[in-house]
């Protein structure tokens, strides 16, 4: 059976969110069911942005703090990795007060870089992720709860695109064009590659609005955890009472019949039920997920990702 945890929480005191986390984690057996001693441990955030570092637009660092001591203290060897369109993931995390916890933690920081990683999907087997995510032991999905304006709602599924290597984003974008079912269908497809071994979700305070950058931040007051990462969406997007039908990555999770049914799961501590909220604010527009480049700028992407795509399949995967 899917287990899904939830809780209430309402702030990032540090003493209080490890409390929680631990409390939240209980019920899947805790971090030492999912960490071994010596397991290299990737700790994937939401680095979206260094530009609006106010409005909640990241996975705050109080949740990696707290889960870099946890690891270490089941014996796992934690860093912190993350593909930013725009920037470094040091740069946008530095940018969104990560560096105290860096610097005192001595967590490394790790720059995904691309390696031709073949997928479970033929659509979409020659899309490329990061050799530095897929070769590591244990992979904890870190997203934060948020609107946006091209698949309405972004949580654990799409904070895994990170995995695809920073200026090849543009790209996938470019190939999708306009169409948010297929787009949809490249996160859902990217996400189950990827296969997380947990997924921990932000929503402590969330980012509503235009999002994912652009709108305000929010207080959910929640966590939420589970090792079946599109189930913790469709909990989520059931919290926020979402359209499943307008969030392409759920669409396409039910297409590809990845869904749980949620009547089904385990919640061992708070039902969605009792965490919802009727005034979630999704964005006032959908926009065209086509990727705004000039022209040229779009013939240099597609010229470098042909040349990409040629090179030998990697021998990194996660089995």
């Amino acid at each position: 059976m899917t287990v899904i945890s939830l809780v209430q929480h309402t702030n990032y005191d540090y003493q209080e969110l490890a409390a929680k986390l631990t409390e939240l984690l209980a019920p899947l057996g805790g971090l030492a069911a999912i960490v071994k001693p010596g397991d290299r441990v990737l700790l994937k955030p939401n680095l979206l942005t260094g530009a609006r570092p106010t409005k909640e637009c990241v996975t705050r660092p109080e949740i990696v703090y707290c889960l870099t001591q946890m690891i270490r203290a089941v014996g796992g060897q934690p860093f912190l990795g993350d593909g930013p369109a725009f920037g470094t993931a040091l740069g946008v995390a530095r940018a969104n007060g990560y560096l105290p916890v860096i610097q005192d933690l001595q967590l490394p920081v790790i720059e995904f870089h691309g390696e031709r990683y073949e997928t479970v999907s033929q659509e979409f087997n020659h899309l490329r992720l990061s050799k530095e995510a897929m070769s590591a032991d244990v992979i904890i999905n870190l997203p934060k709860v948020k609107s946006h304006v091209q698949l309405t709602l972004t949580m654990g599924v799409k904070n895994l695109f990170g995995c695809v290597p920073g200026k090849m984003k543009a790209w996938w974008h470019m190939e999708a064009g306009k169409d948010r079912d297929r787009f949809g269908r490249m996160l859902v497809e990217t996400a189950r590659a990827i296969q997380p071994d947990l997924t921990i979700m932000d929503g402590i305070i969330g980012h509503e609005g235009n999002g994912p950058s652009g709108g305000e931040p929010r207080p959910l007051n929640l966590l939420g955890a589970s090792t079946n990462v599109f189930a913790l969406d469709q909990a989520i997007a059931t919290i926020l009472q979402a359209d499943f039908d307008q969030v392409p990555t759920l669409k396409a999770t039910a297409e590809l019949g990845l869904s749980v049914d949620l009547a089904q799961a385990e919640f061992p501590l708070l039902k969605p039920q009792d965490l919802q909220i009727d005034d979630w604010q999704f964005p006032s527009q959908l926009v065209p997920i086509d990727f705004g480049a000039p022209r040229v700028l779009k013939s240099t992407f597609k010229h470098l990702y042909v040349r990409w795509i040629k090179e030998p399949l990697s021998t990194y995967g996660r089995v």
